[in-house]
């Protein structure tokens, strides 16, 4: 039908899907059910903006930051490369431990350290400041990563982060990337418009054409 085929990064958003330590976990309430014998099915939902796979805005990590809706879409789209490293459980990535070129602005990269979506494991593994400024330097717009955060659970001061806000970089966090085989693809993550928010949810997908990605 599209020439290729999508692969869906995103994990199921359901009320066993981890979250932050304190953060508020997903729940959802059904107002109407066809099954009960209302007319129609109608539900409302509730939980933290940084479910699952989610872009951060700036405003999350910087004060002056710009809220998710703000946040241009070309960020979320387009060229794209996964990259597999091998790093420690709880351990920064470092520029060397990228064995292959960089070759699309937009750089996902598979960790294998936190496998479970549905069971929260504190010891995953994040970006390095030198990763972030490596990264911006080879021209890279948009990071993404198969953890929780681009900083380590215990790291307050958030140093990825405020490294992202220096070069004006774009964060894809709690993507999963376990089946996807290294290489270019197009992405597709765009985050829901909410007003002023921190975080928004994404459905992420990965186009595979054969390498023949958008620009």
């Amino acid at each position: 039908m599209f020439g290729g085929r999508l692969i869906d990064i995103s994990p199921t958003i359901s009320e066993r899907l981890g979250v932050w330590p304190g953060d508020v976990a997903f729940s959802r309430e059904e107002s109407l059910s066809i099954a009960c014998g209302d007319n129609i099915g109608l539900s409302s939902i509730r939980g933290s903006v940084h479910l699952g796979a989610h872009a951060d805005a700036p405003i999350h990590y910087t004060a002056q930051g710009e809220g998710v809706e703000s946040r241009s879409l070309a960020y979320y789209f387009g060229r794209c490369q996964v990259v597999e490293v091998k790093v420690e459980r709880g351990g920064r990535i470092m520029p060397n431990a990228i064995q292959v070129p960089i070759q699309a602005p937009r750089v996902l990269f598979r960790t294998g350290t936190f496998p479970n979506p549905e069971q929260w494991n504190q010891d995953f593994a994040a970006f390095s400041p030198d990763l972030v400024d490596f990264l911006a330097e080879q021209g890279v717009v948009t990071i993404g990563i198969d953890t929780p955060s681009v900083d380590p659970q215990n790291d307050a001061v958030l140093l990825s982060h405020q490294r992202v806000a220096a070069h004006d970089l774009a964060i894809l966090e709690g993507l999963v990337l376990g089946a996807v085989k290294p290489g270019l693809y197009t992405l597709i993550a765009l985050p829901l418009k909410i007003e002023g928010a921190d975080a928004a949810p994404v459905r992420a997908a990965l186009f595979d054409d054969g390498g023949k990605a958008a620009p």
